[in-house]
């Protein structure tokens, strides 16, 4: 009897326990794991780009109808026949690919200054010795709470002096000072390991070489974010390229888009028009890069604030 059941338990082993399925490491699921948790997450994402995308469907179906089917009393976003008359007459009453081209400068100016200058500075905090450094990061930290709008009469007048109003210098220059984008550089790079800088220099790197080799290649993540952020920022600038600039040939896509005007008041369609034009090019570029958008974000953690 015991040498049959010793044969028995040997013909049959035991069954090893089954683990728990355990979630990679890396899933960004926060309300626990399980099928209700990604329901309710899927759910609640569909509802907000839903809510998100009402608007923007709304100036799309407003743009393509005339003023007098605009106008007609309804909640329905469409409420007559489909025509690019709008588009047609800011295209032919503004010099709209004068002003693109004006505004892909600036853009790409402004961003590749701003973050150039916010790298330099953000390292010199972060890594630094110098006297007044404490002093000079608490002014920097202290400019990002002054609104942009208190600025512009000051800023105005020193163009008007230098004798710059109407030039590219005037719009692209008083928008590389940027406080946040030094400041969360500095955070950054406080981060990185002082070791792999110190073993540079042991093998007789230069700072700059340091700075170009070690920390640039390690930041990649953040500056990207960055550029984004800054590339977005100036391409929607409207205030400051407003104030300066009177010249036609010299305006940007938002600025010059809002200078066509109909004589008969508001024109709700041509409205809608303009703001879609102005904000196409970044749409295409969000379809282009939206996955190297979303990492830069996501790994940085700018998107929550």
């Amino acid at each position: 009897m015991t040498v049959s059941a010793t044969a028995t338990a040997t013909a049959t082993p035991a069954r090893p326990r089954r683990r728990p399925r355990r979630e990679d490491s890396g899933s960004p699921m926060l309300l626990g794991h399980g099928r209700l948790p990604r329901v309710l997450a899927g759910t609640a994402l569909t509802v907000l780009a839903v809510v998100w995308l009402l608007p923007f469907l709304w100036a799309v179906a407003t743009s393509v109808q005339s003023e007098q089917d605009v106008t007609k009393p309804g909640l329905s976003p469409f409420k007559g026949a489909f025509t690019f008359a709008a588009y047609r007459q800011i295209l032919e009453r503004g010099n709209v690919p004068t002003w693109a081209v004006n505004s892909v400068l600036v853009a790409v100016l402004v961003t590749v200054i701003t973050v150039g200058i916010s790298t330099l500075a953000a390292y010199g905090f972060s890594r630094g010795t110098f006297r007044g450094r404490r002093a000079l990061l608490a002014v920097t930290v202290a400019a990002i709470m002054v609104p942009p709008q208190l600025l512009i009469v000051p800023l105005f007048e020193q163009m008007t002096m230098f004798g710059w109003v109407d030039t590219y210098a005037a719009i692209i220059l008083p928008q590389v000072v940027a406080p946040m984008t030094v400041f969360i550089l500095k955070r950054f790079f406080d981060g990185i390991p002082r070791e792999l800088e110190d073993a540079a220099r042991i093998d007789g790197a230069s700072e700059i070489r340091v700075f170009r080799s070690i920390v640039l290649p390690l930041s990649r993540p953040i500056v990207a974010a960055v550029a984004i952020f800054v590339f977005i920022g100036a391409w929607n600038n409207f205030m400051w390229p407003f104030v300066v600039t009177n010249d036609p040939d010299l305006m940007t896509l938002p600025v010059g888009l809002a200078t066509v005007k109909d004589a008969f008041g508001v024109q709700y369609a041509q409205s809608m028009a303009s703001a879609l034009l102005a904000a196409l090019p970044l749409i295409v570029m969000f379809l282009l890069f939206q996955r190297r958008i979303v990492n830069s974000v996501a790994t940085t953690g700018l998107g929550g604030g």
